[in-house]
């Protein structure tokens, strides 16, 4: 057993770095775009750190523009990652080292977890039109429900309890065997 109960091997949940909560507040239906174009991105600087080509992101590419420019929170999510906007580019200082581990597998995540929303999403909805269906046929059940009690007209006699003749008198759950030991 381990510490406080938690078997060896488990891990809890650590907190999201700023970095990790806002790749994930970004807008699911574009997020796997946006995520891909950046991953492609940290990982040329990751590769080649020195090459200066890699380290400028024009913002005004149509590329660039349509997926990063323009998603909500994207610039300054590449802020959160060390890139400064100078004009119209984005630019990753040489003091400013992404690391493999915290940059590329930060957005894999993020990537992720994008994915799986998607798909809860997805069933979310299908549950939904899903559920919808059954409600329709549950309720014209009870409608034709309604219409047959409507056509037998009002109850003009309660209900009242009739002899079925010699059957088993039963009045203990030991009169039927039950709780009687057979011995052993």
């Amino acid at each position: 057993m381990g510490y406080a109960g938690y078997s060896p091997g488990h891990k809890v949940a650590d907190q999201l770095t700023p970095l990790q909560q806002a790749l994930r507040n970004l807008p699911v239906d574009k997020a796997q775009e946006v995520l891909e174009l950046v991953e492609k991105l940290t990982r040329n600087v990751v590769r080649n750190p020195g090459e200066e080509k890699y380290r400028t992101i024009k913002l005004t590419n149509p590329k660039i523009a349509a997926t990063i420019a323009e998603a909500p929170g994207m610039v300054p999510i590449m802020q959160e990652m060390g890139w400064i906007q100078e004009g119209e580019a984005l630019i990753l200082p040489q003091a400013v080292r992404l690391a493999h581990e915290v940059h590329v597998v930060g957005l894999i995540d993020a990537k992720d977890y994008h994915k799986k929303e998607a798909e809860n999403e997805k069933r979310r909805v299908l549950r939904a039109d899903k559920m919808s269906d059954e409600q329709k046929e549950l309720m014209k059940k009870m409608e034709l429900d309604r219409k047959e009690k409507e056509a037998e007209g009002p109850v003009t006699q309660g209900s009242t309890a009739r002899d079925l003749g010699n059957g088993p008198n039963v009045m203990r759950a030991g009169d039927i065997g039950i709780g009687k030991s057979s011995g052993g």
